[in-house]
């Protein structure tokens, strides 16, 4: 097997200089490093990842700790596009990806700095963690770079990405009310996520805004969860026949108020104004499509890999970035005709 003393005979220069060299120090002459790079490649040198992680201490290896990842959870393709966007990102700067298993019970058995140190991970990016998620606290109080995906929360190893869910709420809102509706319900996500208690103060300001009261009445929760949301709904609209128009925390959630409306006999858009959020694949092919308030999956993902790794190679003090979101508008809603 080819050794770092290989290339440097080849290339006549000393080993230290092919070890500074392929490692990317800047002390190295340009045309010396280029020549290093072409000789290691000729003589097809592939390095001992492992035994560099121990002399630098560094793994160039970064952990993803996902929560919820499931067969159901697969549906919305959510977590997919952001695995897509951290990988594409982790491959441009040479890092490996490592995905963290881990629910509940393991949680109890193994503390969140026992699994970086076993994976070896230089940082760690953690997405659908509760606020209420033991691993959430112990993140804060350790010293392991990590960046949170839709949670804003930021210290000197935190750091976050997400979109704006208030403006996101507050842009759903207001187009059902430019549309004339004024009896305007939400089927919110739970309690325990942040996304939800945002998107929950935009709904509230989007009222606000168009002189309506907030009615808490008006307000269920569907758990990110197509057929939760779909019982809450039919319950709801029952309950409530006034109201004319849904605004969903997300687009699962809302192909599950179309379910319901369609059990309960009521057409959409002609009777209820449905509108999502997130722009899953599955908006465009719901009956009708689906109104819905966009937001880039992918590039929350990417942006996420991004931080992390500046934040682990010194090369920015910044700790959060905030994506803009989209309204998206299909056949879902219409104007107020009742």
């Amino acid at each position: 097997m080819t050794t770092i003393k290989d290339i440097a005979r080849v290339a006549g220069v000393s080993v230290t200089t092919v070890s500074r060299a392929l490692n990317g120090y800047h002390d190295v002459n340009e045309q010396t490093r280029q020549k290093i790079v072409r000789v290691a490649k000729d003589l097809n040198y592939s390095p001992n990842t492992l035994a560099r992680g121990l002399v630098l201490n560094k793994s160039k290896t970064i952990g993803l700790l996902v929560s919820g990842l499931n067969r159901q959870s697969a549906k919305d393709h959510f977590t997919f596009e952001v695995l897509s966007g951290i990988n594409e990102c982790v491959s441009e700067q040479d890092y490996d990806l490592v995905l963290f298993n881990t629910n509940t019970s393991k949680q109890r058995e193994k503390t969140y700095s026992q699994l970086c140190r076993e994976r070896r991970v230089d940082g760690v990016i953690l997405s659908g963690i509760k606020t209420d998620d033991p691993y959430l606290h112990e993140v804060v109080a350790s010293s392991i770079p990590c960046i949170l995906i839709d949670i804003p929360i930021q210290s000197d190893s935190v750091g976050y990405v997400t979109t704006d869910n208030v403006l996101g709420a507050k842009q759903a809102v207001e187009h059902l009310m430019q549309l004339g509706h004024r009896n305007i319900a939400m089927v919110n996500g739970h309690g325990q996520a942040f996304v939800s208690q945002h998107r929950l103060d935009g709904f509230k300001q989007g009222l606000a805004a168009g002189g309506r009261p907030y009615n808490p009445d008006w307000v269920v929760n569907g758990f990110f969860d197509e057929d939760i949301a779909r019982v809450e709904a039919e319950r709801l609209l029952t309950r409530y026949p006034e109201i004319t128009a849904v605004f969903c925390a997300s687009d699962l959630m809302a192909l599950g108020v179309l379910k319901a409306a369609n059990n309960l006999g009521i057409v959409v858009p002609k009777r209820l104004s449905v509108v999502g959020y997130d722009d899953i694949l599955l908006a465009s092919y719901a009956s009708p499509p689906l109104t819905t308030i966009a937001q880039d999956k992918f590039q929350l993902g990417y942006e996420a890999a991004k931080l992390l790794i500046r934040m682990l190679e010194g090369q920015d003090n910044s700790r959060a970035v905030l994506l803009e979101t989209e309204l998206i508008t299909r056949q879902s809603t219409t104007g107020n005709h009742v």
